[in-house]
């Protein structure tokens, strides 16, 4: 949907078991939208591999991520679990801009303060599981964490839902297809209110000349 407008962003957040990668999945079906890859200093899951990177995430060391914070070529970054860091950045926001794109973010709640700093017009999309047992049942389907890695994961679900208020939207991820045509339906009406701002509106009033 490129336009002569400021291209939107999207930062879509949730608990991990959330399913927010699926609604993200939505998100981007629309035409006119671009994922921003995230560099993660976490080692690749064992469905990921090398031909992965750059689809969800570019992998990068330590090192190198300490590199490019000190660059500042960071939109946000955090530590999640005190283990490893996740940031986004800055090019794809300049790459979404130059190519007039509304740009879909998949952050933390602490990645998505930071970005509502530095961008407050930013849509903020916040996806709840439908209850913690459904939220512990989908984590244990995975079967890729230890009992304790789950309990982690759920205390971390509570902390991040606590904070919901601090976003414009919430999902609840009961049905996908319904909770996708919400989160599109979401993105439909923050288009149309950029389409009705002021500079717009004098634009077409412009285009009726003297009448």
């Amino acid at each position: 949907m490129a336009d002569t407008h400021t291209p939107l962003v999207f930062i879509v957040s949730g608990p991990s078991g959330s399913g927010k990668s699926t609604l993200v999945k939505k998100l981007l079906e629309l035409p006119g939208t671009m994922f921003s890859v995230s560099c993660t200093t976490r080692p690749r899951r064992s469905q990921e591999d090398h031909t992965s990177d750059g689809e969800w995430y570019n992998f990068i060391s330590p090192e190198e991520f300490r590199r490019m914070v000190d660059r500042g070529e960071f939109l946000e970054y955090a530590c999640v679990f005190g283990k490893h860091w996740y940031g986004t950045p800055r090019h794809s926001h300049d790459e979404a801009r130059r190519r007039g794109l509304d740009l879909v973010l998949e952050i933390d709640v602490q990645g998505a303060d930071q970005v509502k700093l530095k961008l407050p017009e930013a849509v903020a999309i916040f996806i709840l599981p439908p209850s913690s047992q459904e939220l512990e049942a989908r984590i244990r389907a995975r079967g890729q964490d230890s009992e304790e890695e789950i309990a982690r994961r759920l205390l971390r679900a509570r902390q991040e839902i606590e904070q919901y208020a601090r976003y414009d939207y919430v999902v609840v991820n009961d049905d996908v297809e319904r909770a996708g045509r919400e989160i599109q339906a979401i993105a439909q009406a923050a288009r149309c209110r950029r389409a009705s701002s002021e500079a717009k509106v004098r634009e077409i009033l412009d285009s009726f000349g003297g009448i």
